[in-house]
């Protein structure tokens, strides 16, 4: 990659100025965080404004103003609600329980035991709420911030009519400016996340291409791995957007694209963008994957080959630099299937050259896609801005209400529901050797506490401690161990998270100390530098805080140290006070995750990956019956991006177990079973994709069989992980290696030759390479989900090859299968 962006960037179209905006646009894909630390900055000194105004007619302390200012960054912070009226809800409704826990704090402020008391039961039901959702996480931060901060300022009754003040404006402040004034329509924020798409891939591209060029090598891959899943959030972000869009009454479709039936101008619904970019990924993820088999299979490649392939790369790296005008890009993409047309033309192989032609087909399938999907969205969204006055005007019945609801609108149901006919428990009834409902086993397995209660007794017990220890440490700032010992459990679900949070949170402090004293030497006592640098750590901090505790907890102890010397309280015994009290807050959490109820991380981890094969099952089988032509609840494409939430949930909870304090054989298990459940989630999409032109009622025949035996082999899978067995539990009570009569995994490799046979014989040719197509998708997910079943119960696994010779005929047509 240096060799391309240093001695070859000069010769290529991208500048370095293209390269700083296409790195500048995958750090913050569509700009979210940069909106939110900067809309929560201005309303903090919204309200540290309006209530200076009301303290300099009251008289009141400048605390009145400082719990005004906590309350709209926790407003800010505490509500992540996707749709704007949901979170129009959610911030108004943070008023009550602010308010109220304002109160019952003043008022018990006489009677310190009781008010402890109090603040842990509060602090305990914050924490149970959230298995309730987003909303009542927000919940829980309003009672639990206002309590604490009106008992560290030991504010009485007399004080409670400007703390609501306070409450008033600091969540009004958020209110105004977040839900009022800076909301953005969706067009404008989905073309930010379209160059963070396009920035994205043009990284992944870079990484291919540096593999190509360099050879073989484990640290290229695993970085292929992270731009892969870098740009699968961001396809997230952008699917997010489109189906709960924030804009007033925006129509749901883009004006000027050709409509289905012909005509040259009509419209496109929302839909079809989210197609467009799940197409474009499908495509990207082809070409990583492919060019991770080559690497890993230390295939010979022929020079020349070789060449041509990174002459592909190349062209898609520059075509996808963010600001490489539109005819350049046009241009770059046609090179790209020039430089490979060769490789694509030669006659079917197998082995090296069938490898090498799914590196090619996958950059024909990049530019195609990246040319005629993501490309026509941006001029549509740049028609829609041009002409937002007339095209935002909302057609009648479409209003704002109707934009806001679930994604089952962007999917309306087809014919009629499931509550009509219900294909799977029709095969259900028909075949009585289906396994029961593994949910149900699920249930009656489960008659442990929930997580969020664990965590609410766990917070119960290490606040309670870290009340008394820091109380002993300093009784005028124990606080801090308080918040340090709640804090440290919020997005976690395991100990091991907790462990990670904790020790983040006090590295961040530690350093923040270091960068409180620089800022006091710097600042000299100057009182409008002191602020000005108080804001702007303020908005790194919350700029920072979705990436890393450490970072937060940085920025927040240098806004401390710089607050304290705005009052003329700076000390450095007080900051080293401060990691003191963090750090044994943090301990006491950790302690609290340890002994407590523990959840392992192994646990956590098993119950993410039980979900996602949940996930593959559901998506496997919502496709199959769009292909047969039988009604469903969801799109696939939607069931596909649950599926990606839920194996975005597994890599979240892998990394305790992938930390490098994990044992060596534990990580290197863990990293496989990862990669071969994002297997999984990438053909079930692929699947997904096909359902659009895939369409063959009288396939059931053979199909169903196929399916239903891939089913039964991913429930097989669902028990063993369910059962315990994972990486960290082989060679630990696990059945005997070949013990098959215990988790009965059969490959369907028979049936799917018999449903590939059926649908080589289709009509038209475009059907047959369709519905080839799906049965090889078919055929990967039933190896990777066999493989993984064997490699858990004490088998090798052994990572699928080619399709069979039956399936010689979708390899033929790859280059013209939809992926």
């Amino acid at each position: 990659m240096s060799e391309f962006c240093g001695d070859d960037l000069a010769a290529s179209p991208m500048t370095w100025w293209s390269e700083l905006r296409t790195r500048m646009a995958a750090i913050d894909p569509g700009r979210t965080r940069l909106h939110l630390a900067s809309v929560a900055t201005a309303s903090m000194i919204l309200a540290a404004v309006l209530m200076s105004v009301l303290r300099t007619v009251t008289g009141q302390p400048v605390t009145v103003v400082l719990f005004a200012v906590v309350l709209a960054m926790i407003s800010n912070l505490a509500v992540n609600e996707p749709v704007l009226a949901r979170r129009r809800v959610t911030t108004a409704l943070m008023v009550l329980p602010a308010a109220a826990s304002a109160t019952v704090s003043s008022l018990l402020e006489s009677n310190r035991v009781v008010t402890d008391i109090v603040f842990v039961l509060v602090m305990m039901g914050a924490v149970a709420i959230r298995r309730w959702g987003a909303r009542f996480i927000a919940l829980g931060m309003a009672a639990f911030m206002p309590y604490f901060f009106v008992l560290f300022l030991k504010a009485g009754p007399s004080e409670l009519p400007f703390l609501i003040a306070g409450v008033g404006v600091g969540i009004g402040s958020t209110f105004v400016l977040r839900c009022l004034i800076f909301t953005e329509p969706v067009d404008r924020v989905v073309d930010r996340l379209l160059r963070a798409f396009e920035a994205r891939l043009h990284a992944l591209t870079l990484e291919v291409l540096e593999v190509l060029e360099a050879g073989h090598g484990e640290r290229d891959l695993e970085e292929i791995a992270q731009a892969q899943a870098r740009l699968n959030e961001t396809v997230l972000l952008v699917a997010d957007r489109l189906d709960e869009a924030e804009d007033g009454p925006p129509p749901r479709s883009l004006p000027g694209a050709p409509g289905g039936d012909g005509a040259e101008e009509g419209t496109v619904a929302l839909e079809g963008l989210r197609q467009w970019i799940v197409d474009s990924e499908l495509a990207a993820e082809r070409l990583a994957v492919s060019t991770r088999r080559l690497v890993e299979h230390h295939d010979p490649i022929p020079p020349q080959h070789r060449e041509a392939l990174a002459e592909g790369v190349r062209a898609l790296a520059a075509a996808t630099s963010v600001g490489t005008p539109r005819a350049m890009a046009a241009s770059l993409y046609e090179s790209a299937r020039s430089s490979v047309h060769r490789i694509v033309d030669l006659p079917g192989g197998t082995d090296v050259i069938a490898r090498e032609q799914r590196i090619a087909f996958a950059v024909v399938r990049v530019a195609d896609a990246m040319q005629t999907t993501v490309e026509q969205a941006q001029c549509r969204i740049d028609e829609r801005r041009r002409d937002r006055g007339s095209a935002a005007e909302p057609a009648p019945g479409h209003g704002r209400h109707e934009a806001d609801t679930p994604a089952q609108e962007a999917f309306p149901a087809r014919d009629h529901g499931r509550h009509e006919a219900d294909p799977a428990a029709d095969r259900s009834a028909a075949d009585p050797a289906t396994p029961d409902d593994p949910r149900e086993a699920d249930a009656d397995r489960d008659t442990g506490l929930t997580l969020h209660t664990r965590q609410a007794v766990q917070v119960g017990i290490a606040t309670s401690l870290a009340i008394v220890v820091g109380e002993l440490i300093s009784p005028a700032r124990w606080y801090w161990a308080v918040i340090a010992a709640f804090v440290v459990f919020a997005g976690t679900s395991s100990r091991g998270d907790v462990l990670s949070r904790g020790w983040e949170r006090v590295v961040g402090t530690a350093g923040g100390v270091v960068a409180g004293m620089l800022l006091a030497l710097v600042v000299g006592g100057n009182l409008v530098l002191s602020l000005v640098l108080l804001f702007v750590c303020v908005f790194l901090a919350l700029y920072l805080v979705k990436i890393s505790q450490a970072m937060m907890a940085f920025w927040i102890t240098a806004v401390l140290a710089l607050l304290y010397g705005v009052i003329g309280q700076f000390s450095v015994e007080t900051l080293l006070l401060r990691v003191e009290e963090t750090a044994v807050g943090g301990a006491l959490g950790m302690l609290a995750a340890f002994l407590v109820l523990p959840t392992r991380s192994r646990t956590a981890f098993g119950d993410a990956l039980v979900e996602a094969v949940d996930g593959v099952v559901a998506g496997l089988t919502g496709s199959v019956d769009r292909i047969l032509g039988r009604p469903g609840d969801k799109h696939p494409l939607e069931l596909a991006r649950e599926l990606d939430a839920a194996v975005s949930t597994v890599r979240i909870r892998a990394r305790p177990l992938e930390h490098p304090v994990a044992r060596r054989p534990l990580r290197r298990g863990v990293h496989h079973t990862v990669r071969i459940i994002a297997g999984l989630d990438y053909y079930v999409r692929m699947l997904a994709s096909l359902t659009e032109t895939a369409r063959s009622p009288d396939w059931a025949g053979t199909l169903d069989p196929a399916t239903e035996r891939v089913r039964q082999n991913l429930e097989g899978l669902r028990r063993i992980l369910r059962d315990g067995y994972g990486p960290s539990r082989r060679g630990r009570g696990g059945p005997p290696a070949g013990d098959t009569d215990a988790f009965p995994v059969v490959s369907a490799e028979d049936l799917i030759d018999a449903a590939e046979a059926d649908a080589s014989a289709a009509g038209p040719s475009r059907d047959r390479l369709a519905l080839l197509g799906v049965a090889r998708m078919l055929r990967r997910i039933d190896q990777l989900a066999v493989g993984l079943s064997r490699d858990l119960t004490g088998r090798s696994w052994v990572e699928p090859g080619p399709p069979a010779p039956a399936g010689a005929g979708a390899r033929q047509g790859e280059s013209r299968t939809p992926s």
